[in-house]
């Protein structure tokens, strides 16, 4: 009689069935990580992105060192109101120092409005704007008579006098509007939405 503790095909069987459930496991994580990766892609890319802010020309809503959550859809299906924070890509003309792909900077003129400047007191469409943000005086280098045409943005540093922006090269074109700053995530100790 045959003993069937000493038969070949039972632990051969079970080998093979733990080595296809690995193989399958694996598989499994493979595909996990695959998606995973192209989720965060997608978000990147067409949502969601962040940035480190490296100049003090948002102080001081912004510092040196801050790091930003953009929203890009926002841009794509929303609207651009003034006093928003906007990321673009920085204009050809743009020379104020060391060459940067991006800018932040807060909206102040939207399509159709007439800009000016008298003093620390900058004017749309006649009227004072009314900065109820944060921001640092003199106003520095004054606004001259501006008119913002279609789907462009006329674009200003809360800190107004350390703030190289559509003053020294003109209004951004819509289509260079990468998001909005919605959130600050560092340092821990400024963490909020703006």
């Amino acid at each position: 009689m045959v003993d069937p503790t000493t038969l070949g095909d039972g632990p051969a069987t079970e080998t093979t069935s733990t080595t296809h459930s690995n193989r399958k496991v694996l598989f499994e994580w493979v595909v996990i990580i695959v998606i995973a990766v192209l989720a965060s892609l997608l978000v990147r890319t067409f949502v969601f992105q962040t940035y480190f802010i490296p100049s003090a020309s948002m102080e001081p809503t912004l510092h040196i060192g801050d790091r930003i959550i953009i929203n890009k859809l926002s841009v794509d299906f929303g609207t651009i109101h003034t006093g928003d924070i906007i990321v673009f890509k920085a204009p050809a003309a743009e020379n104020c120092g060391t060459k940067v792909a991006d800018l932040v900077k807060r909206v102040i003129g939207v399509p159709g409005d007439r800009l000016t400047s008298k003093g620390n007191t900058i004017y749309i469409n006649g009227k004072p704007l009314d900065e109820t943000w944060t921001h640092v005086e003199p106003l520095g280098t004054p606004i001259g008579h501006v008119t913002v045409k279609a789907n462009q943005y006329f674009v200003m540093g809360d800190n107004h006098p350390d703030s190289c922006d559509s003053r020294f090269w003109g209004t951004v074109p819509r289509s260079d509007i990468i998001g909005k700053v919605f959130l600050r995530i560092w340092p821990l100790s400024r963490i909020g939405f703006l």
